[in-house]
């Protein structure tokens, strides 16, 4: 595969721009022009009550939660999207109001359109099992798409999408990931034991 990319969207309405945990959106700055800090490794904007307030009071629907049932039919779509586009589907994860994907491409396609391609053949795969909600919307509009340049940064996404999600519903990687996994794996029950250190 020529990239890697960690693609990553929310549940509608559950993750809304100004939340205490951060968000990546529009906001104005000290001259009231709109900007957006979404440059990784960078700080991003965080805690605007009022912003969090107008985005609830503007919704056009109710928060969507998703459910383990749902967790295990979009996995098993994204393995089927996967092959289907010839992608190489490293690592996915489910949550009840988020999900993420590291996947490699051919080539050099636009970022926004793997993003919509996963979203869209997620759509679908709800719709088979729920049905939709009545704003028309199980996703946030956009999404984040997070270049992985290098292998190190590859292992970084997968041990982030498999590892470091709180409570997934879902969880799978590719097996020649096994490894890498394991070896995480390894490392963190040596910081809780360190008597594994020496052995």
């Amino acid at each position: 595969m020529d990239r890697y990319w960690l693609l990553t969207w929310t549940t509608y309405g559950s993750w809304l721009p100004g939340d205490p945990r951060g968000f990546v959106g529009n906001v104005r700055d000290i001259d009231g022009d709109q900007v957006r800090h979404n440059i990784p490794g960078t700080p991003y904007d965080a805690d605007i009550p009022a912003l969090t307030n107008y985005v609830r009071e503007n919704m056009t629907g109710p928060p969507v939660a998703l459910s383990k049932l749902d967790a295990d039919a979009l996995i098993k779509q994204y393995l089927e999207t996967a092959r289907i586009r010839q992608w190489s589907l490293c690592a996915a994860s489910v949550m009840f109001n988020h999900t993420h994907e590291v996947i490699g491409v051919p080539g050099d396609p636009d970022p926004q359109l793997l993003l919509e391609t996963c979203k869209r053949w997620a759509t679908r795969a709800l719709l088979k099992i729920r049905a939709l909600p009545p704003n028309g919307e199980f996703w946030t509009v956009n999404g984040s798409k997070r270049k992985l340049p290098n292998q190190q940064a590859v292992h970084g996404g997968v041990i982030y999408v498999v590892r470091k999600q709180p409570n997934p519903l879902a969880v799978y990687f590719a097996p020649e990931w096994q490894a890498v996994i394991d070896e995480y794996d390894a490392w963190l029950r040596s910081l809780r034991d360190p008597k594994q250190i020496s052995e």
